[in-house]
């Protein structure tokens, strides 16, 4: 049986997020952490660096944010709708061209088909515009009606949502992004210059062998999960059962673990048997301290992050000002194998400065010492990353954080 404790090791382990890399980040790790995680959930905030940036930062330390948008225009990545927009490495992308025609519960396949129906006409033309003249931005095209722009779906320009629901239907992918903004091409040419190229064997499987290969990867990624939690991953439906497990687990490929404290067994992908043996002997230490993404796959499922690390989430960039509880954009706080608090940041670029609005550590978390340096040496490192080296700090709970953490970034000098 695994302890709860034990359980947190292994999926800290199967994320890349149990140890700091011991060495300097190299290129491939950028592709080697996507296809670890599977996937990396796009989010277009920009309070600190964009989510996608952050995720890898968590897991590589110090790298050029570069490097994602190079492995994309280089198709080493591509992107795609999964569990939400997110990057996939180019080895998967077969994968989801397959699903397409099973994404048609997802929100964003919706609107695209609806949209589709209404303006078939002026959708069709864009598409063919493209073909004719090559890859294009929304910010080509020139907004008709006055005001500013705004950011929903609905509120964005015609041409922009036409070529989201290309996008969403498969018609058009994403060949590299400007500035973070996406260039869109024909599907047909982003597909050709795959690296390494399209698995066609993948895209062909039934929807059934990819719903399998899903789950499959989706318990790779955890580490440990419970049924409950799988579906979520990659958006499946309808739900992932132990009676749909019960195949995976008599062929092999899925191994059930009880885990203390659940009612349910734990499932681990046969991939993890070394791991898990070494987690169930005390053999796996997490010493990694760092900030992360609210969009980062550890925390995005509020019930798989209250029930392994009894923490309690919420994204409130979402929830109106009034109504939030401890900010705008609030990254939690990993340091080996907890997550011991959260803090609210913004990066002021112009002015070098990484604002920490405040910091909250969780209910029975003690501020010692050594957790102090720990957590303020990961926000040193994430603000010098970000061009933002010099600290603003704001309230803090326990308020005596405060004179700890700015004593520790003084005598770091």
């Amino acid at each position: 049986m695994l302890t709860l404790s034990q359980a947190r090791l292994l999926q800290l382990s199967a994320q890349g997020l149990l140890q700091s890399l011991r060495r300097r980040p190299r290129r491939s790790d950028v592709v080697a952490t996507i296809e670890r995680m599977r996937l990396l959930q796009i989010d277009t905030i920009h309070v600190v660096a964009r989510s996608p940036y952050l995720v890898l930062h968590s897991r590589l330390g110090d790298y050029p944010m570069a490097w994602l948008d190079e492995a994309l225009a280089q198709g080493q990545l591509a992107e795609c709708w999964a569990h939400e927009a997110c990057f996939v490495a180019a080895t998967d992308v077969g994968l989801h061209r397959g699903w397409l025609g099973q994404r048609g519960n997802h929100w964003a396949h919706r609107h695209a088909q609806r949209m589709h129906r209404e303006q078939r006409a002026d959708m069709d033309a864009l598409l063919e515009g493209i073909r004719a003249s090559g890859p294009a931005r929304a910010a080509d095209f020139v907004r008709k009606s006055e005001g500013a722009a705004k950011t929903g779906w609905w509120e964005w320009k015609p041409e922009k949502r036409w070529l989201e629901a290309w996008f969403a239907l498969g018609e058009l992918m994403v060949a590299r992004r400007e500035n973070f903004q996406r260039v869109y091409d024909l599907a047909s040419s982003v597909l050709a210059r795959l690296d390494p190229p399209l698995d066609a064997d993948a895209a062909a499987l039934s929807a059934a062998e990819l719903r399998q290969r899903f789950i499959l990867d989706s318990v790779r990624a955890l580490g440990v999960a419970q049924a409950g939690w799988i579906a979520d991953y990659y958006r499946l439906k309808p739900a992932v059962t132990e009676r749909e497990l019960a195949p995976l687990l008599t062929r092999g490929d899925l191994l059930s673990v009880p885990v203390q404290g659940w009612k349910m067994p734990g499932y681990v992908h046969r991939e993890h048997a070394e791991t898990l043996d070494r987690a169930m002997h005390g053999r796996l230490r997490a010493t990694h301290t760092t900030l992360l993404s609210p969009f980062d796959p550890l925390v995005w499922d509020r019930a798989r992050a209250l029930a392994m690390f009894d923490f309690e989430y919420t994204i409130e960039c979402y929830t109106p000002a009034a109504r939030r509880r401890y900010g705008y954009f609030v990254l939690p706080i990993l340091h080996r194998g907890r997550l011991v608090g959260r803090l609210d940041a913004k990066a002021h670029r112009g002015e070098g400065v990484f604002e920490v609005r405040a910091l909250f550590l969780e209910p029975g978390v003690t501020p010692e010492p050594a957790l102090v340096q720990a957590v303020a040496a990961a926000i040193a490192a994430t603000a010098r990353w970000h061009g933002t080296p010099e600290i603003r700090l704001g309230r803090t709970q326990p308020a005596a954080v405060a004179k700890a953490l700015r004593a520790a970034w003084r005598a770091a000098g």
